[in-house]
């Protein structure tokens, strides 16, 4: 009997095993964390080259994030604040994933065996 736990049996196509390994969530919520860090960085810059009047609704992220205003040295705040929600946020995502994914392989597996083993007592 295999463990969740245990490499992911190769007789299964790779399409499926794939499909059903588990997220890494350190590797996972960096790569949401770095992905919304860079549109907030693109959207301060593009406001800041734009000028004051399109900033205006920027100004309510410091509501958010401690120490941004709408300037340069704004942009690399929510930047990083951004990025640590973003990595929270995607590290979250995978955990549940993983655990809603794990338990769902758990209860397959036992309702196959439940199965199984009806199936032999049946024919004692």
């Amino acid at each position: 009997m295999t463990r969740i736990s245990d490499p992911i049996d190769s007789s299964l196509p790779t399409p499926v095993a794939l499909a059903f390994a588990p997220l890494h969530k350190r590797a996972f919520g960096t790569a949401i964390g770095l992905a919304a860090a860079l549109v907030m960085l693109a959207v301060n810059v593009v406001a800041l080259a734009r000028g004051p009047h399109v900033s205006e609704p920027l100004i309510l992220l410091s509501e958010y994030f401690y120490g941004y205003t709408v300037s340069w040295m704004g942009a690399l705040v929510a930047a990083a604040w951004t990025f640590f929600v973003g990595f929270v946020a995607g590290w979250f995502v995978a955990f549940f994933r993983n655990l809603v994914l794990a338990v769902s392989l758990i209860a397959i597996r036992t309702r196959a065996e439940m199965s199984a083993t009806r199936d032999f007592l049946d024919h004692i």
